[in-house]
């Protein structure tokens, strides 16, 4: 929901995330970046990782039974409470990792929907050489369909077992100015779409 009052470089509270479960995972190792940064622009940050989340597989019998898991609320509450989300999913055979397509359905059975309005920026690292992009499509359109404003560009991290150097940062000094691009373009969207 457009905020005008809102000047777009104030500072954010920002959700940042990674759907991994892997205790060395890139995309956590990527959210820690994309955290650093945002910090360095001002914002605040809230960093979790899908893990501290757990829910079971959704069955709408067990909603019916047992109500919405209170994982799913803590995560539905740790989004709401911030100004906008940042995303880095691993990429498994094309499609994003169960764990977070089960949250998103799960989120999907809150009502009223407690996203609808908020906004997303999705990432990915992958040894690969397309970065986890693929993964990222089916991500972009679930978290549509719960009225989330998802940022237009994405940022896929190819070969990202060597990407990283020895201080967390990217090696590539033309993919560190792209992903601090990027990271500041969408803290400007967001802070325009931010609904407090």
């Amino acid at each position: 929901m457009f905020a005008p009052e809102r000047p777009y470089g104030i500072p954010m509270k920002l959700f940042v995330f990674s759907a991994s479960l892997r205790r060395e995972s890139l995309n956590a190792r990527l959210a820690l970046l994309i955290a650093r940064i945002a910090r360095n622009g001002g914002h605040e940050v809230d960093l979790a990782r899908i893990g501290e989340f757990e829910m079971p597989f959704y069955d709408f019998d067990a909603q019916q039974e047992s109500g919405i898991p209170a994982a799913a609320a803590a995560l539905a509450g740790r989004m709401t409470a911030a100004d906008g989300m940042i995303l880095c999913s691993p990429e498994y055979n094309w499609l994003p990792p169960a764990t977070v397509k089960n949250a998103v359905d799960w989120l999907s059975r809150l009502q009223p929907m407690p996203l609808a309005g908020l906004s997303l920026f999705l990432a990915a690292a992958s040894p690969s050489l397309v970065g986890g992009a693929r993964g990222l499509t089916s991500l972009r359109m679930s978290f549509e369909a719960l009225g989330v404003w998802v940022y237009p560009k994405i940022f896929a991290l190819a070969q990202a077992g060597s990407a990283f150097d020895a201080d967390g940062g990217l090696a590539d000094p033309d993919l560190a100015k792209m992903l601090e691009t990027m990271v500041t373009d969408y803290c400007s969207g967001a802070a325009a779409l931010a609904k407090r």
